[in-house]
């Protein structure tokens, strides 16, 4: 069986497991169960402390896993993201008191606070600048107030906490994080099993991202029309009974429907809808 890791908590956790719903695979139903064998599909889950998912992975006793690229990058794992899932996005950044710096080249020095400090020592010796880093569970905004680091380094979504807290946002972005999927470094990629599992995922993102849209065309407006919905490979067009229409089914960006409905209109199309689409392979 395909063994795999799944975040058991966090904001990890609840999206991962509806994805590898949608992608067919059965999930746990109570948070006490701890491994979860899908006979049907031949695979295993264990779920696991989105921390240790890459350790885990890259000492080989499971095959691949769901985590986040931070975690990853942190763990210092011997293990490769294969695939991005598009959920749990993130961005790190460095933060202190406004005016005490203007970026990595004034911590000369200093201490920096973290929960992730396999991701800053990297960064601090790749921009060259010598100092401390000290590891703090959790939030770690007020690690600068109580005098315990003079800069700190975190996840940023709006930034409304470090001003809160009196805190700045400063410099570049570390780096940018989401969930991700990954196998062990050097692993064979032709594992039919794993390739399975990856199609399955990616026909989920696709299914995310796209809608079928249908609508009736006449013939002389048709070229128009299917330049705004050109498909990923081409529509289909059928005649209707009615001579001079046809019918015509395109796979459209979801972001892009309501503009393209609105276009439609504009140039003579009736009977404009959107669907849903629940799974595909491409």
């Amino acid at each position: 069986m395909l063994r795999i890791a799944v975040p058991n908590k966090g904001s990890l956790s609840g999206p991962a497991m509806a994805m590898l719903h949608e992608a067919g695979y059965q999930q746990r139903k109570e948070s006490k169960e701890l491994v979860l064998v899908d006979p049907e599909n031949e695979v295993e889950f264990f779920y696991l402390r989105p921390r240790d998912i890459a350790i885990y992975v890259s000492s080989g006793r499971l095959d691949i896993g769901i985590t986040g690229r931070d975690l990853l990058l942190d763990s210092g794992a011997d293990s490769e993201e294969i695939l991005q899932l598009g959920f749990a996005r993130s961005t790190f950044r460095y933060a202190t008191k406004p005016g005490t710096a203007q970026g990595p080249q004034d911590f000369d020095g200093k201490t920096i606070a973290t929960s992730y400090e396999g991701i800053v020592a990297k960064h601090l010796a790749d921009v060259g600048v010598n100092a401390s880093v000290v590891h703090l569970d959790g939030a770690v905004e007020t690690a600068i107030e109580l005098g315990v680091a003079q800069v700190i380094a975190d996840v940023v979504e709006t930034g409304t906490s470090l001003r809160n807290a009196g805190l700045e946002v400063i410099g570049e972005p570390i780096m940018k994080s989401e969930a991700v999927v990954i196998r062990r470094t050097g692993a064979p990629d032709d594992d039919p099993k794993v390739r399975q599992f990856l199609r399955r995922l990616q026909g989920v993102l696709v299914a995310r991202s796209y809608v079928m849209m249908d609508y009736d065309c006449r013939v002389e407006h048709l070229e128009r029309a299917v330049a705004l919905t050109p498909g990923l490979e081409s529509p289909t067009i059928s005649p209707l009974h009615h001579e001079g229409w046809v019918a015509v089914r395109s796979m459209v960006a979801a972001k892009e429907a309501q503009r393209i409905m609105d276009d439609l209109y504009d140039l003579g199309a009736r009977a404009i809808l959107t669907t849903a689409i629940h799974a595909c392979r491409l």
